[in-house]
């Protein structure tokens, strides 16, 4: 087809050329006029033509040479984890490797910079989240990138239940027991998160105005942290990923109270959701999709978005990601955009009820 369309192009140019070299009689100014507004007019559909063969013909042909993926944070996160098992996959279907770019710094800022900055040819991506494209923009006003104009979309990958989880000297077993202390006791209790402005730190805040209670909040810088002084008893509650707190209930060293998805976790079966607590439709995740630059061409974003949604949702991929307590979500470019869109209006509500500001 490509080449096909290529001799079809040349044909139009030959007859282009053709027409307006052909010496008519002599023509007065208006007739001069119409010749020249009638050869742009040709000379623009041919190279709208040409345009578009020479990107049909691009988009065939990829990947021709390795994808980079530039995950903003340190590496050995979960970032690295869900892009390392889906690019596995996707340089065994697509021929060409998936190379993992760490490039930490400024919340992600500087990764997400490089990336909104390189060429909208499909061979650099990067990985955002809930917090870089959802929860961060609502806060900082000066944050280096806008979310939604910078970046094209590609395909969201998994969500992350968040736990409420709680030191075993607080003398609840569920989220419900957990409001009610919470009331009788205002103000007293606190719970530990990622950080500020991060989807723990949301979900903590969300509880608050959907029960109707006042738990502080402690920021930490990351979950090792925060997880430890839970440990310790420094501090009674956290809210955090189920894959990281899961070995320490699982241990007994923690109790869980309640997961912050609409289902029950595969991972965590016997761990009632905070609809089932008395909350109906709470949902809080933290989620990972991948983004190029804008401008990408549609039919690239298209081709992309399939193979990485076929990567994620192969037996041995998504077992994995479900295994380490992640949650494989995919969705259609629409879809993913639709949702990041209701997000973002979850958590100006939340953040200006709350009188949430940036750090």
């Amino acid at each position: 087809m490509a080449l096909s369309s290529q001799s079809q192009l040349l044909s139009f140019g030959g007859f282009v050329k053709k027409h307006f070299e052909y010496q008519s009689p002599p023509m007065n100014a208006a007739q001069k006029i119409r010749r020249s507004v009638g050869l742009a007019v040709a000379c623009t559909a041919l190279l709208t033509c040409s345009s578009v063969w020479a990107q049909s013909a691009a988009v065939q042909s990829f990947p021709n040479k390795p994808i980079r993926v530039i995950i903003p944070f340190v590496a050995g996160g979960s970032g690295d984890t869900v892009v390392r098992l889906m690019g596995t996959q996707l340089t065994a279907s697509m021929g060409q490797q998936v190379i993992l770019d760490n490039r930490a710094g400024g919340s992600g800022v500087i990764g997400l910079q490089a990336a909104m900055k390189s060429a909208p040819d499909g061979y650099t991506l990067v990985l955002g989240t809930a917090s870089t494209h959802s929860i961060n923009p609502l806060l900082q006003a000066d944050l280096g990138y806008d979310a939604v104009k910078d970046f094209s979309p590609v395909a969201m990958m998994i969500v992350i239940p968040n736990v409420l989880v709680a030191h075993p000297s607080v003398p609840v077993s569920n989220l419900k027991e957990l409001i009610a202390l919470a009331k009788s006791k205002p103000g007293q209790l606190s719970f530990a998160s990622n950080g500020n402005g991060t989807s723990s730190h949301m979900a903590g805040e969300l509880l608050n105005l959907e029960a109707g209670i006042k738990i502080g909040h402690i920021p930490y810088k990351g979950a090792g942290q925060a997880i430890n002084d839970v440990l310790g008893g420094h501090v009674p509650l956290l809210i955090g990923a189920l894959a990281t707190t899961g070995p320490h209930v699982a241990s007994g060293k923690l109790k869980a109270l309640g997961v912050t998805s609409t289902q029950r976790s595969a991972a965590s079966p016997n761990t009632p959701t905070f609809s089932e607590g008395g909350l109906p439709g709470f949902e809080v995740s933290q989620w990972f999709g991948l983004f190029g630059p804008p401008n990408m061409p549609l039919d690239l974003l298209t081709k992309l978005n399939t193979e990485i949604n076929r990567a994620l949702n192969h037996p041995d991929v998504k077992n994995e990601l479900t295994r380490q307590g992640f949650t494989v979500d995919t969705r259609t470019r629409e879809e993913f955009s639709a949702y990041m869109k209701s997000e973002s209006t979850k958590w100006a509500r939340v953040i200006k009820t709350a009188g949430i500001r940036g750090e």
